[in-house]
């Protein structure tokens, strides 16, 4: 059994990873920023909680040392707003929205591969979407190309990238990026599949294990082109 820790896990697609992965007997610890909400949803799901905010370096290095070793990282947390137009779009929206997408992640992983190196089965997990793809996005036959969320999108394909340099870095690391499709959470208004089914793509991946791929951007049905 693993040692899993997922961000972002108070609500939606974070909490249903670790309600599965709980129920599946791993032991789960269940990262939010909000310790009510955190608290409540870990003991719903029979996961540990842990006080994690991806924007705030001290509040994750605390979180290492409450989690100490680790198996799988699961970098779930994110936001979509602000969402305004491109062109009216500041440095100060920018920043926001990748704060949390894309430096929260970095930060995360950073601060837990330490703990990751010594595992048998280390694994990360970067929370993606398709509209992050840059072949999908220039696809004007795309069935997302015109989604209106262009900071949201720079954010997730900057989080890909990132992914990769990852696996390069780290060969004894399973480092993927995964997308579970549109999903009717609270943040996308509860349009698109249950969050449930989302849950379920990001857990298998995230158990792929040491002969898993690495380095990948991952989807429902396979392969997401870059």
């Amino acid at each position: 059994m693993a040692i899993i820790l997922v961000t972002g896990a108070s609500r939606g697609i974070g909490y249903e990873t670790v309600r599965i992965l709980a129920v599946a007997g791993h032991t789960v610890w269940l990262a939010a920023r909000d310790p009510e909400r955190g608290k409540k949803a870990a003991q719903e799901t029979g996961a540990h909680f842990v006080h994690l905010d991806v924007t705030d370096d001290a509040s994750i290095e605390a979180a290492t040392h409450t989690v100490g070793e680790l198996d799988v990282l699961i970098n779930n947390a994110g936001i979509l707003e602000p969402n305004p137009a491109l062109a009216d779009a500041t440095r100060q929206h920018v920043q926001a929205i990748f704060d949390t997408n894309v430096f929260g992640p970095v930060r995360v992983t950073n601060a837990f591969l330490p703990a990751l190196s010594r595992s048998d089965s280390a694994t990360v997990i970067n929370v993606t979407s398709s509209i992050g793809s840059l072949s999908k996005s220039a696809d004007v036959n795309d069935e997302f190309t015109a989604y209106p969320q262009d900071l949201y999108r720079a954010s997730k394909a900057a989080l890909n990238m990132f992914t990769v340099q990852y696996a390069k870095a780290n060969p004894t690391v399973r480092v993927n990026c995964v997308d579970p499709g549109l999903t009717g959470t609270d943040m996308m208004g509860g349009f698109g599949q249950p969050p449930a089914v989302a849950a379920a793509t990001i857990a298998r991946a995230a158990l792929l294990g040491p002969k898993g791929p690495t380095g990948q951007f991952l989807g429902p049905d396979g392969v997401v082109p870059w």
